[in-house]
C-alpha cells in the first residue's frame, strides 16, 4: 500500500478513517497517529471529487481546521485510493494519499 502525507499534516500511518456516504454526502470521523480525533463533512460529485472541511484535535491539544480537494479512484483490487489537497485555516497546504484498507475493514488508513 503506497500513500503518504506532507510534513505539515497530522495524519500519519496509524490514522484511520471510518468513511460514510449517502448520495452527494460523505462524512467520517479519523483518530490515531497525530490526531486525538477529527471529523469531516463533505460533497461528492459525479465524477468521484470530494469538496471536503475538516476539523481535529491533535497530539498537542491544537484544535485544526481546513479545507480539502479530494479525487477517488478504484483501485484494480476493488480498493479506493484517495488523492487530497488540503489547506490549514492558517494558510498551510499540503497533500495526502488515503487508501482502503482491507475488505473487511471498510476504513481507511493514511500511511
Amino acid at each position: 500500500m503506497s500513500a503518504g502525507n506532507t510534513p505539515n499534516g497530522d495524519v500519519n500511518g496509524e490514522t484511520t478513517f471510518h468513511y460514510r456516504q449517502q448520495g452527494r454526502r460523505v462524512w467520517a470521523t479519523y483518530e490515531g497517529g497525530g490526531v486525538r480525533f477529527g471529523s469531516l463533512v463533505a460533497r461528492a460529485d459525479a465524477a468521484g471529487h470530494l469538496d471536503m472541511r475538516y476539523q481535529h484535535t491533535n497530539d498537542a491539544g491544537e484544535l485544526r481546521e481546513g479545507r480539502c480537494a479530494s479525487v477517488a479512484e478504484l483501485l484494480d483490487d476493488g480498493r479506493l485510493r484517495v488523492e487530497e489537497r488540503w489547506r490549514w485555516t492558517n494558510g498551510s497546504e499540503g497533500r495526502s494519499v488515503l487508501i482502503e484498507g482491507q475488505a473487511d475493514r471498510p476504513e481507511f488508513a493514511a500511511l
